[in-house]
């Protein structure tokens, strides 16, 4: 397979020259940049630049020498900091350089948190004493073992320019081809994330999906990444190769999949890595092995008040994937088929909060297709990006912007009085005690339990609630604890995003309540600074205990204060949910209604309606002035003509 240029993304790569004083720093970098050996050298050179047609990869390569003296430390910690590789050097001479770099130079390297691939690079070759001859190999291996930020060791010699070039071109290939996130030196395997990434490329190759890399499917891969067609008898070399090393590689059909990542692990341990990054590349992925940012090119700019929901094209690909990975067609996900859905992806997306048991699962205890829906719904709105991104890895080949869709701004709904949104998102507050993480169990179907641990961080479930028609609407409920609502309203545009706020009471405690309402009007009053009013449900929890005397007259007189609906009472521990979800949807339906007002609220608008009156009845009269004024100069002017 031939190379050409990777899609590395990077313009230049800086490189850091470090190692004990005489070691021959200095000369090594004139002689890379002057092709020639200089008698006479700086002892420290400024930053010296080989342009970008000096290497086949066409990017230029700032090196920069650094002192080795005590005063020099603070300025070469702050050069280290920003290399892209390290060239560490010794002197083929002096035994003690050597020994150096494991007692000292790799360690600090450590201490400074560098980062970069390191080359050791040994100079002064012409002056090794030939009468004690020694193995690199022997040498560098146990060092090598211990520090595995080491990319590569060599030696070199200015004096006769041996494998002068070759220093700088390791140390730019250290970084525009990373080994550590492909190979594991250790064990000399291909990394997991790389394993998966490379699947992925398998598996959108495999266009008749028969898990095979048909001679044809080869081809046209071997074309997109390296533009350049195989060969009739260089596919069959490259089979015989595979098949004689791993047999399980070839089958009657093609290349399988063993057989390809048999392939790539070949091409790194022959020091042909850049074959590999070229293939990732290509099918977009960056040195993390995550897709990049220009892959995944779908603008995602909104308002504050807007989110992203998956399109229908999106959501029947989904359906499709979903019937492709239930391989024992019994309607639901188990954690095994989950795992092997999402095996072309770095990592489960659903394996952490918040997505880790957010919805709803079957008592065989995997996904059904409305819980795989909602999960990615939730995705959707939360991280749009991760979402798009996930759907890419799992085999979502049309173009990224007919996967997502930006909902109409929320302001605008309450002015046509109506939404167009699929996804809900509802907010839920309360005081401990009240019963918000069972409500958003109950929207999960999971049973009551008595058993309280009061949440200490926010928390969401999603699930899709029938409506109107037998149409779905997936309904996030976001618990928000008491002690985390200040924060939360610390920022302005912190309900722009939320369809419906719920706040839950306990039926039976005066304080509850009391607490709710205070809430209540925290919310409705940032809603009326910020802009953003939401509409507002109370829900009496706890039903099927007693309410205290005054509980239903006190809810009463807070819901008609604040211009909502009275309370929905409901008892999770009885299943009595009197329709609380489907409540929760209308009001998102509608979110001209239900927004509480405060009676600050009431009398700033109040104002404003009578400023906006007085405005009319000003304009109205100088409209009328201005027209007795036109009507006047007109009459005057036939009179002086009939005159």
């Amino acid at each position: 397979m031939s190379v050409t240029a990777p899609m590395h993304g990077r313009t230049s790569v800086r490189v850091v020259v470090v190692g004990d004083r005489g070691t021959g720093k200095s000369s090594l970098i004139a002689a890379a940049a002057s092709e020639s050996f200089l008698e006479t050298v700086k002892p420290v050179l400024p930053p010296t630049r080989l342009p970008a047609d000096f290497y086949p990869e066409g990017v230029p390569v700032t090196i920069i020498d650094t002192a080795s003296s005590l005063e020099s430390k603070g300025k070469l910690a702050e050069e280290l900091k920003r290399a892209d590789a390290v060239v560490l050097t010794y002197a083929c001479d002096q035994p003690a350089t050597l020994n150096r770099l494991n007692t000292f130079w790799l360690h600090e390297l450590r201490r400074l948190e560098v980062k970069a691939p390191v080359i050791v690079v040994g100079c002064k070759l012409d002056l090794r004493d030939e009468l004690h001859p020694t193995s690199l190999e022997q040498m560098m291996t146990p060092i090598m073992q211990q520090f595995r930020e080491i990319e590569t060791c060599m030696e070199c010699s200015a004096a006769k320019l041996v494998q002068i070039p070759e220093v700088f071109y390791y140390a730019q290939k250290a970084v525009l081809h990373p080994t550590a996130p492909l190979f594991d030196q250790e064990t000399q395997t291909l990394k997991p994330r790389c394993m998966r990434a490379l699947k992925r490329v398998f598996v959108l190759c495999d266009h008749d999906m028969d898990n095979a890399l048909n001679n044809e499917e080869l081809n046209e891969f071997q074309v997109k990444c390296f533009n350049a067609p195989l060969q009739p008898a260089e596919i069959v070399c490259v089979q015989r190769v595979v098949q004689e090393q791993l047999p399980e590689g070839v089958n009657e059909i093609g290349l399988t999949l063993t057989g390809f990542f048999f392939l790539h692990a070949l091409f790194i341990e022959k020091g042909r890595i850049e074959t590999t990054w070229t293939v990732l590349r290509k099918f977009g992925y960056n040195d993390e092995l995550k897709l990049r940012d220009d892959y995944l090119s779908v603008p995602f700019k909104r308002a504050p008040d807007q989110h992203v929901e998956l399109t229908s094209e999106a959501v029947e690909f989904l359906k499709g994937v979903f019937s492709v990975f239930d391989t024992d067609k019994d309607g639901v996900l188990r954690h095994s088929e989950l795992e092997d859905l999402f095996s072309t992806a770095p990592e489960s997306p659903w394996s952490e909060a918040p997505y880790r048991d957010a919805a709803e699962t079957t008592a065989l205890g995997g996904l059904s297709l409305s819980g795989f829906l909602s999960e990615w719904n939730l995705m959707t709105l939360l991280d749009p990006v991760q979402s798009l991104a996930n759907l890419m890895y799992i085999g979502y080949a049309s173009d990224p912007a007919s996967a997502l869709r930006v909902t109409r701004r929320r302001s605008l709904d309450r002015k046509k009085r109506h939404t167009e949104r699929n996804v809900f998102q509802c907010f839920v507050f309360g005081p401990k005690y009240s019963g918000k993480s069972a409500l958003l169990m109950s929207l999960l179907g999971r049973p009551f339990s008595d058993n309280y641990s009061p949440t200490k961080n926010e928390h969401y479930v999603v699930n899709m609630v029938e409506w109107l028609g037998g149409t779905k609407k997936t309904v996030v409920l976001r618990e928000i604890p008491e002690d985390g609502v200040k924060k939360l309203l610390s920022n302005k545009e912190s309900l722009a995003n939320c369809d419906v706020a719920v706040f839950v009471y306990d039926s039976s405690d005066e304080y509850s309540l009391k607490r709710a309402a205070e809430l209540l009007t925290d919310i409705a009053r940032h809603g009326e600074e910020s802009g953003f009013g939401v509409p507002c449900l109370l829900v009496a929890a706890k039903d099927d205990l007693d309410s205290y005397p005054m509980a239903i007259k006190d809810s009463a007189k807070i819901s008609q204060d604040m211009g909502i609906d009275a309370p929905i009472r409901v008892s999770m521990k009885d299943r009595d949910m009197n329709n609380v979800f489907s409540r929760i949807v209308e009001a998102a339906e509608q979110p001209h209604l239900c927004v509480p007002e405060t009676e600050i609220g009431r009398k700033q608008k109040r104002y404003r309606q009578l400023v906006n009156r007085s405005l009319m009845f000003a304009s109205v009269g100088a409209a009328a002035a201005v027209i007795g004024l036109a009507a006047y100069r007109a009459y005057a002017a036939r009179k002086n003509t009939s005159s």
